[in-house]
């Protein structure tokens, strides 16, 4: 007697039940169609009509496709439902532990006077802008309350290595809290390299720290975006880095860079100086609209469709690498196709829902105060409070993380409630982030017809969508960026 049952018992007759699902045009002749764990697929306008007339044959290979994808459930079959309530618990599943990112403000105090700064920051010898042990002691109290069993550190500045003794310090104590408490912890150090000497190198390497580095292009980009006394921000950087990977490992230092309008037309530069230097991505970043980038107006240097150019051409090349055998990713494209092929959420503050601030990051100044994201500690420095939490010197666990404040930002963002995001077919690879929307828009939800925020998010993903849907080819070395997460 089989133990299976014949295939005819799993053939469907046809009939069948719409399980949610958004669409939204590619382009004039194309749709894409996404469930509520970011499942798609690419339909014809006469396709999605029979779709959601029921018009489809079982037959049909468009019929299998979108069952596989539950997008709909044959009658008697109820797997569909489980399968998309397994695969919202997975997308979901950090947030029970709550943050995990906590960033220590060491100083504002920086070397470097970059006019696109997101930071208002201070000069060299102004020590009142140095965080105390006292800040800082609380501040560890704080991070050990979160219930995340990975917690993760990130000093940022200013130069964090200008008050190296603080580091020093913090490290010391939460290393020793971490093993007491058995938790996971990553310390992270965000510096330019231009002031590391052997004896942090070594310091760093002993204490398994990583080092999040900062470099624009070649050496006259680099000097111009990124400039210190002496103009010689890219020679140092490049001996920092040399010595950093000698001492303190090849794969533990990464590089960011940031997009001025001397970097527009020279994106492939950029991309080459990177995979030159032994990278392997790089993640091209727009301004944001906080602090120096606001008072030196960098901000207003370029405006969306520019910077969507600029960012097109640069992936397009980076594909060419991949093409011919260079390895090499766009770090924010990997990100969002890991939401798009996978059910696994990476966790990236700016594509997270609810949103992360608070929940997935949290910023302790160098002043003990607290601040739903990093953006929000910026937008303080340019005066406005709206997302400052507390101070650790003054306020509880409960004060600050249970707040009105915090918690009702998150609630009005939550973009399965927003109108426009709820009914939007690139929500399940999209985020909140009201700190933004407040600071462009005055509220936490924003405009989001006129959001380059949306806009810019929505022109990527119908760009990597169309890419995949056109090319088997690039869809194979965008699957291999996701298995390299």
């Amino acid at each position: 007697m089989s133990k299976f049952l014949p295939p005819s018992a799993f053939a469907a007759d046809g009939a069948y039940t719409l399980l949610p699902f958004n669409f939204a045009p590619l382009d004039g002749e194309h749709y894409v169609a996404t469930n509520m764990v970011g499942e798609y697929v690419m339909l014809d306008r006469r396709s999605l009509e029979r779709l959601v007339k029921h018009e489809l044959n079982s037959d049909e290979a468009l019929f299998r496709d979108l069952r596989a994808k539950h997008f709909f459930e044959v009658h008697g079959d109820r797997s569909p439902r489980e399968l998309l309530a397994l695969k919202t618990r997975t997308r979901y599943q950090r947030l029970p532990n709550f943050t995990n990112l906590h960033i220590f403000v060491a100083t504002l105090r920086c070397d470097h006077s970059c006019p696109y700064c997101q930071v208002s920051r201070q000069s060299e010898d102004r020590a009142a802008f140095d965080m105390s042990r006292e800040a800082a002691d609380r501040s560890i109290d704080l991070m050990f309350r979160s219930p995340s069993p990975a917690l993760k550190l990130e000093f940022q500045g200013g130069e964090p290595l200008l008050n190296f003794d603080l580091v020093r310090y913090v490290v010391e104590k939460v290393e020793h809290r971490a093993k007491v408490e058995s938790r996971e912890l990553e310390i992270v150090i965000a510096t330019t390299l231009s002031l590391a000497t052997r004896e942090i190198l070594e310091y760093c390497r002993d204490h398994r720290i990583l080092l999040s580095t900062s470099l624009d292009g070649p050496a006259d980009l680099h000097n111009r975006n990124r400039p210190r006394p002496g103009r010689d921000s890219y020679e140092r950087y490049m001996q920092g880095l040399q010595q950093a990977r000698e001492i303190v490992g090849f794969d533990r230092v990464s590089a960011l860079m940031t997009t001025t309008q001397h970097s527009l037309s020279r994106v492939c530069e950029i991309i080459d100086e990177y995979v030159t230097h032994g990278f392997d991505g790089i993640f091209l970043r727009p301004l944001s609209p906080y602090g120096f980038a606001v008072k030196t107006k960098a901000i207003d240097a370029y405006n969306l469709s520019v910077w969507l150019d600029f960012y097109f051409e640069g992936l397009d090349y980076i594909l060419e690498l991949n093409r011919a055998g260079v390895p090499f990713r766009e770090h924010y494209a990997a990100l969002v196709l890991q939401k798009m092929l996978t059910s696994n959420d990476p966790g990236y503050v700016d594509l997270t829902n609810p949103a992360g601030t608070g929940i997935a990051a949290v910023v302790f100044n160098y002043d003990g105060g607290v601040f739903a994201s990093d953006e929000a500690r910026m937008l303080a420095e340019m005066g406005d409070m709206t997302f400052k939490l507390g101070n650790v010197l003054e306020n509880s666990y409960e004060d600050i993380f249970l707040s009105d404040q915090l918690l009702t930002a998150l609630e009005d963002s939550f973009t399965l409630s927003v109108p426009m995001c709820s009914e939007c077919a690139f929500e399940p690879y999209c985020g909140a982030d009201p700190v933004y929307a407040h600071a462009v828009h005055g509220d936490v939800v924003g405009r989001k017809p006129s959001s380059d925020f949306c806009r810019r998010n929505m022109a990527i993903f119908r760009r990597l969508i169309t890419m995949m849907e056109a090319d088997s080819s690039t869809k194979d070395i965008f699957e291999g960026w996701v298995a390299r997460c």
